[in-house]
């Protein structure tokens, strides 16, 4: 069992611990310094207050990665932007695998680790994608984080189309962080696939930035995708409600896809190299009146 999944069952187990008790736990942890929760100051910071403060019953909504489609399909209008959804589940046993193209992808709609990709369904290992699938069902994803809009989604299967860009050869995820309905800054996610995940920081210039967090750069530079332009319009509308969100984006053969929103970046939870970003990204996100 890797280290990660070994933590992760660590943090489940401690589920009984109250939020601000578990959120310093784990900030010392990865910052070898308490969370400044009265006060706080940097991004990181400011997250884990969001999480104890800012309890929008709406983000419990955008959070599901099967009701959020309805949710941008009404703010972006007709355009293709959500992915198509193949068939939606409460159980794996109820899936009929003759009704799905020879390529998709399986997701869990409460969590990040039910994940199951298939390029061709002759060679897919049924018996094992059922254990994955199931054992992400029963996990409450916010025991995890603490992130509590996940607290109550309904645990479900979805399933999508397989998507690929055929310029890059893979699937790169274009992540905006937006501040009241203002991308600041974004990330491209590339060789996801190839179990070497790489992180590249962009200003909405495309001007590669020295930031570092969790994963490294590209080897080589990456090309700017032709919906650049389109990506920071729609973060835009997107965001605009919310004191903070990130906005993520694929782009698909020149093709512009929503891929999801994200309340906590990494949880709150990951330093960034220089750590001047954490106070500069802090200094966007301006806090909510506590209720």
């Amino acid at each position: 069992m890797s280290s990660n999944k070994v933590a992760k069952k660590i943090r489940y187990a401690l589920r009984f611990m109250p939020d601000s008790m578990y959120i310093q736990m784990n900030y010392f942890a990865h910052f070898k310094k308490f969370c400044n929760l009265s006060e706080p100051k940097t991004y990181n910071e400011k997250l884990n207050w969001l999480k104890i403060h800012d309890h929008n019953p709406l983000y419990t909504t955008l959070v599901d990665k099967y009701e959020v489609k309805k949710y941008v399909d009404k703010i972006l209008g007709e355009g293709g932007y959500t992915i198509p959804t193949l068939g939606v589940w409460n159980r794996f046993d109820d899936i009929d695998f003759n009704q799905l193209p020879n390529q998709f992808v399986l997701k869990c709609t409460h969590d990040s680790e039910g994940l199951v990709i298939v390029k061709d369904k002759s060679t897919l290992n049924i018996q094992k994608a059922k254990e994955k699938i199931e054992a992400a069902l029963k996990q409450n994803f916010y025991y995890i984080g603490r992130e509590w809009p996940y607290k109550n989604v309904k645990p479900r299967i979805i399933a999508e189309p397989y998507l690929e860009d055929h310029v890059d050869g893979e699937l790169r995820d274009y992540k905006f962080f937006c501040f009241n309905g203002q991308p600041k800054l974004m990330f491209v996610a590339s060789d996801r696939i190839k179990n070497a995940t790489k992180f590249d920081y962009y200003d909405l210039e495309f001007n590669h930035l020295n930031i570092v967090q969790k994963y490294p750069n590209a080897e080589a530079p990456l090309r700017k995708p032709i919906t650049f332009e389109k990506m920071i319009e729609f973060s835009k509308v997107l965001s605009e409600d919310f004191p903070h969100v990130r906005v993520d984006f694929y782009e698909v053969d020149g093709h512009l896809y929503f891929g999801e929103l994200t309340f906590y970046h990494f949880s709150g939870f990951m330093p960034f190299k220089p750590s001047k970003w954490d106070e500069i990204m802090g200094s966007w996100l301006t806090l909510p009146q506590r209720k």
